[in-house]
């Protein structure tokens, strides 16, 4: 009678196991519905830009070819797959083609963490993580090259923590993935170092007697992993150019995505890691020792550095999901074996979610946000033809993309720290020296910045700089032997 009714109940639910597919459907048609929010930052420009470069001479880049400053200069893109990626969906589909292409990696990096999630823990439970880890990850979620590594990111993390929960070495079927990660983004690094802490962890937890060997074969796992990750076409130096940035110094806090976190305001973070604490305090979470010391460090990058919160979003939960299913209960039924029906859902949800993206393509357009596009300003900049033009920081991807050598753009490795702190410091006017010594060291012939920068109005008062061309976003003030400044300061010699 007992095995009649488990195969009944087993029978009646026959696609139990199905919350990650609902979760990466969900979030799929919420980032293509909320499609231009995924072209706001100006840099998507660039990297398809490049990614066109690269398939057009099917070679990728050594110097760089675009700036006025830096031409010739060594600059190499860790990110080239991933340009290229954007750049063939970008030329086959407009715009539509980076949109989903980026909502289909964030809705496979969801899924993914669901699906490894759901066995240790509740589906609501589950539920709560995804939804703590969508709210922090969702500023940084763009279309750029870091999102479409998501999915391999968390797909190495989930195999080797899954290693790590049995007190086993990582198969070796995980080094396509970094092969893959080295060559969609420079955060493969990352990957590489995660391997110690969680190696450690697994030999902690082990047996006294087996320590030493599971020691050894996770030392081999991370050889070959590093080995793995020369898998580009450049070599090693695609792991130190990793270097470059984390030696940017001065120039990262000005960097918007790289600013520490500000608590001057609520914000997702600060709620995230109220409620973990006090709910840990409350039911009496413990974990290892090593998995304290590597939460901690994915607290710590979230604090440091803005881009982070993404990868306490993503990393946190897994690192969780084992102690903590056994402290508050799992999940409460093992996913269905019954393949056939699973796979026509899947077929039929396949079909029903490119129909929808078709129709939804073909009657909403796509476009990058106008804050990073100055395209008036820049048709009329095209006009004069000059070839030295001091532009703002976020315009830099435009200009490239139109065939416009800028000052500076968004490869602020290539530019180096002090290049780009004074460039922040004159456009920002925190130096106003530093604007007029860059205008006449780089011979500038004309401005391209922001109509609210306070660069852009100082250049209205100023003698030799006629305003030829302004916008709500974008102001062009021209050098010209005699023009005379065109506005007054607003004061009032004889006002007391």
């Amino acid at each position: 009678m007992t095995l009649s009714v488990a195969h009944t109940t087993e029978a009646a639910h026959p696609l139990r196991g199905l919350l990650p597919l609902w979760v990466g459907v969900a979030i799929y048609a919420l980032f293509l519905l909320a499609g231009n929010r995924l072209l706001i930052d100006p840099d998507t420009m660039w990297q398809i830009t490049v990614g066109q470069w690269i398939s057009d001479y099917r070679a990728v880049p050594e110097t760089d070819v675009y700036s006025f400053t830096m031409r010739g200069q060594p600059w190499i893109s860790t990110q080239w797959l991933a340009q290229v990626m954007y750049a063939k969906a970008f030329a086959m589909f407009g715009w539509s083609g980076p949109v989903v292409l980026a909502a289909s990696a964030i809705s496979a990096t969801f899924a993914l963490s669901t699906k490894f999630l759901n066995r240790h823990l509740s589906e609501s439970t589950t539920l709560v993580f995804i939804a703590a880890g969508l709210a922090l990850a969702v500023p940084h979620l763009l279309a750029r090259p870091h999102v479409l590594a998501l999915p391999v990111m968390v797909a190495w993390v989930c195999g080797m923590i899954s290693a790590a929960d049995r007190r086993a070495a990582p198969s070796l079927r995980l080094l396509p993935l970094m092969a893959l990660w080295a060559n969609l983004h420079g955060g493969f690094v990352f990957g590489l170092v995660l391997i110690a802490p969680i190696a450690l962890d697994a030999v902690w937890s082990a047996e006294a007697r087996l320590r030493k060997s599971l020691a050894l074969r996770w030392a081999a796992f991370g050889a070959a992993a590093l080995l793995t990750s020369f898998v580009t076409p450049y070599g090693w130096n695609a792991l130190l150019a990793s270097q470059k940035i984390l030696g940017l110094g001065a120039a990262l806090p000005l960097i918007m995505e790289w600013k520490p976190a500000d608590f001057g305001s609520l914000g997702a973070l600060e709620v995230c890691l109220l409620l973990g604490t006090g709910l840990a305090l409350y039911r009496g979470i413990k974990l290892p020792p090593v998995r304290i010391v590597l939460l901690l460090g994915l607290v710590h990058m979230a604090l440091a550095q803005g881009r982070a919160s993404e990868i306490l979003a993503l990393l946190a939960p897994l690192v969780l999901a084992a102690p903590l299913g056994k402290q508050i209960g799992g999940a409460a039924t093992a996913p269905s074996t019954a393949a056939p029906m699973r796979g026509l859902l899947f077929a039929g949800v396949a079909a029903a979610l490119l129909a929808a993206t078709i129709a939804w393509t073909s009657v909403h357009r796509f476009e990058p946000h106008t804050r990073g596009s100055p395209v008036a300003a820049v048709a009329a900049l095209k006009q004069l033809k000059l070839s030295r033009v001091f532009n703002d920081y976020d315009f830099g991807g435009y200009l490239i993309a139109n065939g416009v050598a800028p000052f500076i753009d968004g490869r602020t490795e290539l530019y180096g720290e002090k290049f780009f702190v004074d460039h922040n410091a004159a456009s920002g006017l925190m130096e106003p020296e530093n604007l007029f010594r860059l205008l006449e060291a780089y011979n500038i012939e004309a401005t391209l910045m922001r109509t609210q920068s306070a660069a852009s109005k100082l250049l209205d008062h100023v003698d030799g700089w006629q305003k030829i061309y302004s916008d709500d976003i974008a102001t062009i003030h021209l050098r010209k032997s005699g023009a005379v400044h065109s506005r007054q300061p607003a004061v009032d010699p004889k006002a007391k």
